[in-house]
Formats: C-alpha cells, sequence, structure tokens
C-alpha cells in the first residue's frame, strides 16, 4: 500500500525507561470544564495514570490516538493524562471534540517533552520541537511501570502492550 506521506526514521533517543522515576513537572492541566496549573504528583494522586505524549491537537495521530484509547475503554478503567505543546484552547477543542475522558497537560515550549527524552524538531520548521509519539505508564510513586516511544513518524503504540502492563499493575 501507498502511503500519503513519508514514513521518517527519528534520531535516537535517551528517553524515559520503566523502572525509571518519571519527571516531575507543572504545567496548566485541562479538562472539560476548565484548566489550571497542576504537578504530576497532583494529578497522579494516589491512582496510577497513563501519560500519553502527542504531536499537537489536529493532527491525524493525536486524533487516533485517543479514539483507540476511547474504543479500548482506557479512559474508563484508568486516568489518562496527554501532554503536548498545544495551548489549554486546543486542548479543550480536542476534548470538545473527542469522545474521551482525559486531562491534557498544555507544554507549548516542549519543556516536558525534553524532561522526559523524548523531544523532536519538525522537518522544515527550524527551531520548533514537539514531543514524539510515546505512552508512559506511571504509578502513584511516579515509577514508571512501561514505556513506549516512537522510533519513526508516524508510529502509533502497540496498544495491546499497553494494556498488558495496566494488567500488571
Amino acid at each position: 500500500m501507498e502511503l500519503p506521506f513519508d514514513v521518517v526514521a527519528l534520531s535516537e533517543t535517551d528517553h524515559v525507561e520503566a523502572g525509571d522515576t518519571a519527571p516531575e513537572f507543572t504545567r496548566p492541566l485541562v479538562n472539560a470544564e476548565y484548566w489550571a496549573d497542576a504537578s504530576l504528583s497532583a494529578a497522579l494522586g494516589d491512582e496510577p495514570a497513563v501519560l500519553v505524549f502527542h504531536p499537537m491537537d489536529g493532527a491525524f495521530p493525536t486524533t487516533y490516538m485517543y479514539q483507540e484509547i476511547a474504543e479500548r475503554g482506557w479512559d474508563e478503567e484508568i486516568q489518562i493524562l496527554g501532554c503536548s505543546i498545544s495551548t489549554p484552547y486546543e486542548h479543550a477543542t480536542l476534548l470538545d471534540e473527542q469522545d474521551v475522558d482525559v486531562r491534557l497537560f498544555s507544554d507549548p515550549a516542549n519543556h516536558v517533552a525534553e524532561e522526559y527524552g523524548i523531544e523532536h524538531d519538525l522537518d522544515g520548521m527550524n527551531g520548533i520541537a514537539e514531543a514524539r509519539p510515546a505512552v508512559f505508564v506511571i504509578e502513584p510513586d511516579r515509577t514508571v511501570a512501561y514505556a513506549w516511544v516512537a522510533d519513526e513518524w508516524p508510529e502509533f503504540p502497540d496498544y495491546d502492550a499497553v494494556e498488558a502492563a495496566l494488567a500488571d499493575l
């Protein structure tokens, strides 16, 4: 099958791995009703979460990832926290358009992706970077139980592997 876009290999990365402590951060956290600054620890509370890094809102990989999460019912079983360079306003629109119960961190400067080792420069946009697609299952003490990071663009998580990691919590 011929794709209407090129699949691009991404450079190697030194990203957060299973067993590591997820880096702490504080960013605007958007839900369906409002947003406010929140830390990762505060968002986790006493529950584990799936932290999903995705391209900017409106990009087809973002839409596809959240549709898959909704179809699998993850948002009904565990808290889902997303993160991208999109603004809180863009996140509010995404939440309005998608049928998924998630909260989204806004990180326009891409600092959180840098902390997790998953930033990449956008082709043809000198000095503009975003997070590569990534999924981290994080326990309440911020221990990373599972980590997946894209090696090429576009690439999507092995959703069955994420479900297996969730079953092991």
